[in-house]
């Protein structure tokens, strides 16, 4: 498959390429009394963050490849400016409130709004987490759970997944038990690895544990099971959406929390007050109104993604994990990781995640979901860096 293709000249680099920026070499003496009343269990973690890169093709942030159309973008518009500006925005708007419910199948009073499900994910832990609290998690997964749980005081339990990155719901639930874990955090689809969760696995680990269950669904509209129809059988669950992905609303940051009214309630208490702003509101509010249009592209984006998933098995030197996500994670065979992830960057312009510094994700990298030239430019890249 050594088919030519054009190469554009990748742009300079802003900054490094680095998965983390790392902090300063050593402290100033200036700042070291300072220093000395943070926590050490926050000084000893790597903040989250990720270097920006222009780049042709960005497939490396799991973004949709679809802006919102523009007559999405001018209702907005003309809603925040009929809005009053000089007025905070309303805590939990009842008509968005009943939009999302009827959207989810919940209730009103069991849905509560966040300024992205990273928020809601924090204001889970920060109500439930007391020092030395349990958090039980599948490994690899979102790195923010691990952060979180150490800077709250809690401490962080990693399961590993099956060799193929398949979840395994018998050991998570062990571990559960075994280390009295007051919260199982259970991502599906899984981010980096795209696996989800078996059928009735969430059940399971509400029956057979008495931890809240921290459902992080914000991959779930491209593929996977649902927890939400657990909802009305149990008060220790949690489930979480996003906007940022299948409604394309990223840089709008929107995502709401599932929850028992009794623990919506409860969660509320660990988020800031007028948390989403007014520009927000309202596009969620048009989104969800457009539901259908960008559910349409939600099924586009998954029929890319078969059909990239398709064509990489012809790829040799790359293995290749199953993903029922907008992004796929391969392990590089025929180079070293970084390697192809330069490569991939200078010679082709094509931004992809780097992840194989973390534990278990030797020699991986994890390709975003975009447009169908987006793909077929990575195919023939890839084809053109590892199998020639």
């Amino acid at each position: 498959m050594n088919r030519p293709l054009t190469q554009p000249t990748a742009p300079t680099p802003a900054r490094p390429l680095a998965e983390d920026t790392p902090g300063p070499a050593g402290v100033p003496p200036e700042a070291s009394a300072g220093l000395a009343l943070i926590k050490p269990a926050v000084r000893s973690q790597t903040p989250y963050t990720l270097s920006s890169s222009p780049a042709r093709r960005k497939l490396n942030q799991n973004e949709c490849p679809y802006d919102l159309p523009a007559e999405l973008k001018r209702s907005v518009v003309d809603e925040v400016m009929a809005a009053p500006w000089q007025r905070y925005p309303e805590f939990a708007p009842p008509k968005l409130l009943s939009r999302l419910a009827a959207h989810y199948g919940w209730v009103d009073d069991g849905v509560l709004v966040g300024n992205g499900s990273n928020e809601l994910i924090q204001a889970t832990l920060s109500v439930a987490l007391a020092g030395g609290d349990v958090v039980v998690a599948p490994s690899p997964t979102f790195s923010l759970y691990r952060l979180l749980t150490n800077v709250l005081g809690g401490r962080y339990v990693a399961v590993p997944l099956g060799a193929g990155f398949e979840y395994d719901v018998d050991r998570l639930i062990e571990t559960a038990v075994r280390e009295r874990a007051k919260v199982v955090v259970l991502n599906s689809p899984n981010n980096p690895t795209g696996s989800a969760l078996p059928p009735g696995a969430v059940e399971r680990v509400l029956a057979e544990t008495g931890a809240l269950v921290l459902a992080d669904e914000a991959y779930q509209d491209f593929g996977g099971p649902s927890a939400i129809p657990l909802l009305s059988r149990s008060s220790r669950l949690v489930v979480l959406r996003t906007f940022s992905k299948a409604m394309g609303m990223a840089g709008l940051r929107f995502g709401l929390a599932l929850a028992h009214p009794a623990m919506a309630h409860e969660l509320a208490k660990g988020k800031l007050p007028y948390n989403v702003n007014l520009v927000t509101l309202a596009a969620a509010g048009i989104a969800l109104r457009h539901s259908a249009l960008l559910a349409a592209r939600t099924r586009e984006i998954v029929n890319v993604r078969d059909r990239f998933v398709a064509r990489l098995a012809g790829v040799p030197g790359i293995t290749m994990y199953p993903s029922a996500a907008n992004f796929v994670l391969i392990r590089c065979a025929a180079l070293p990781a970084r390697e192809v992830f330069r490569r991939l960057y200078d010679e082709y312009g094509i931004l992809v995640r780097d992840v194989s510094g973390a534990a278990e994700l030797e020699e991986c990298l994890r390709i975003s979901v975009g447009t169908e030239e987006d793909m077929d430019a990575v195919i023939e890249a890839l084809d053109g860096i590892v199998a020639a």
